[in-house]
């Protein structure tokens, strides 16, 4: 019974594999294929798509490539030029790596002259953030002061992208010790958002969020601990996922320690993208096992398929929390576009969403107070201060015994969110309620921070602690602003968000087509 068990498991792996793989065959080890024939028996030239390469999706570039339409050489070469262009302005980008991207362009070329096998990102530009081990380099994490944690080796996740083919063209700006909502530091300086530089790209991911956005690379990594990936997504209006806790294995061989529990269990890497197939494909790649996260899980990208229509519970927003008419209107517009998809939706109130978000609240701040504040607080400026001193006031001081009670309400939290999810496959949630603050907004007082953490982006921040996936979906345009929604799902049913996400963005569209447009 254990063989046959174990069997199931490992088919129902593959095709779950399968399934999120790209629509052009690209499938892991899979050889590329030939230019087609036409009738007189010459070979067709491989259609490129339409316009320049760094506006391709990740999924077009890598069949373009598989299919000779375009060399992985040209297509950094595309992207390179595209940093060069845009970054001085935005500060996304903050160690440029085009002499080491062109050298991997160049062997990744060579090795599709030699018929062998490609991975699923095979010559495809990507960008990763300053926070994870990157061999070689200094894991800075916004901290002048952290120049000798130099990367023995590569993180999980940048192996993981370095092994499908993915050439990274550089490393992304994060706040100090990545524990800012707003991307500013000492070292590097503030990332503007390429819509609006007097509106945050977010926070700690907002290097990535910015970059990606204004077509810097294809995919960009960054990770979440309180809202870190989808908060940069609804600013920036771009897409992404907050996996399962467990699904991306995560490790810095540059710390000096290691990371306290639950700052473990509640975060996760993940990719923001243009397209939500590219955020799917990157997934993909992300999650492939790495020995050295003792919580990786090897849960299938692909669950049952719940009864049809599936229900949406449209989340019913807490009273004390002010909705901007701006953000009530992009709800009920993802609502209609999930309706006329086939879902089913319905307003209704989330399992105590103000008593998981003060748990959440609670863990980080008391476990990091006790392994990490003294230390950090020695090396980071002062804007730093100001930041972490309104995000702690709002928790609660806890003893080892009030420790012990926030970790257990913490499974009670998942378990009635959990029977949730069996009556609401899904549900639609803000990103924030208000309109996307100022780049240093954090700064202005500690009120003003529990203002926005509490009062703004309580949807977001509290899903960490429930360890469930979250996608965010660009939505609509106020003011020339975008704003993005989330869809939540049980655990490990990060395609379940992700489908109702491409179903929002195929009415949608895609809105870094407009930014471009803007930005000329």
């Amino acid at each position: 019974m254990a063989k046959k068990t174990a069997t199931k498991k490992k088919t129902a792996g593959k095709k779950a594999a399968t399934r999120f793989a790209t629509k052009a065959g690209a499938r892991k080890g899979a050889v590329a294929k030939p230019a087609r024939k036409t009738a007189v028996g010459k070979s067709a030239k491989p259609r490129r798509p339409s316009g320049q390469p760094w506006q391709w999706s990740a999924v077009e570039t890598a069949a373009a490539i598989r299919s000779g339409a375009i060399s992985a050489v040209e297509t950094v070469e595309a992207h390179l030029e595209r940093m060069h262009a845009v970054n001085p302005k935005l500060n996304a980008v903050v160690v440029d790596l085009s002499e080491d991207a062109l050298k991997a362009a160049h062997a990744a070329d060579k090795q599709r002259a030699k018929g062998g096998e490609l991975g699923l990102l095979h010559g495809v530009p990507i960008t990763i953030k300053e926070n994870v081990d990157y061999e070689g380099r200094p894991n800075f994490n916004g901290v002048p002061a952290n120049k000798d944690l130099i990367a023995p080796s590569d993180s999980p996740v940048v192996r993981n992208l370095k092994k499908s083919g993915a050439i990274v063209i550089g490393l992304t700006n994060t706040p100090e010790f990545s524990f800012r909502g707003f991307t500013d530091n000492p070292l590097h300086g503030l990332t503007l958002n390429p819509w609006d530089p007097d509106i945050t790209c977010g926070g700690s991911s907002g290097g990535a969020g910015s970059a990606v956005a204004a077509g810097i690379g294809t995919i960009a990594h960054g990770n979440d601990i309180g809202g870190s990936l989808r908060w940069p997504a609804h600013c920036n209006g771009v897409a992404t996922i907050k996996p399962t806790q467990g699904r991306i294995p995560a490790f810095n061989g540059s710390a000096t320690s290691e990371r306290p529990m639950l700052a473990h269990l509640m975060s996760a890497q993940g990719p923001l993208a243009r397209h939500v197939a590219d955020v799917r494909l990157a997934l993909e790649v992300m999650s492939q096992r790495d020995p050295r996260d003792p919580w990786w899980v090897p849960a299938p990208l692909v669950g049952e398929r719940p009864k049809r229509p599936i229900k949406v519970a449209l989340a019913k927003i807490p009273e004390d929390m002010d909705v901007d008419p701006s953000v009530a209107a992009a709800l009920r517009q993802a609502a209609d576009h999930l309706e006329r998809s086939g879902y089913r939706v319905s307003e209704i109130d989330v399992p105590d969403i103000n008593g998981v978000w003060q748990t959440w609240c609670d863990i980080i701040t008391n476990e990091t107070v006790m392994m990490q504040e003294a230390a950090m607080l020695k090396v980071t400026s002062e804007d730093f201060h100001k930041a972490w001193g309104g995000m702690k006031a709002k928790a609660n001081v806890l003893d080892l015994k009030g420790w012990m009670q926030a970790t257990a309400a913490r499974n009670r939290h998942i378990r009635a969110w959990q029977l949730f999810f069996e009556d609401y496959p899904i549900v639609l949630a803000p990103t924030t309620v208000k309109p996307t603050p100022g780049p240093r907004e954090d700064t202005v007082s500690p009120e003003r921070v529990r203002e926005i953490f509490w009062g703004e982006i309580r949807f977001i921040s509290a899903i960490n602690v429930l360890g469930l996936p979250g996608a965010v979906v660009p939505v609509a345009l106020h003011e020339r602003k975008p704003i993005g929604v989330q869809l939540i799902a049980g655990r490990y049913r990060e395609d379940l968000a992700l489908d109702a996400a491409a179903a929002i963005e195929k009415r949608v569209g895609v809105l870094a087509h407009r930014l471009w447009e803007q930005m000329g």
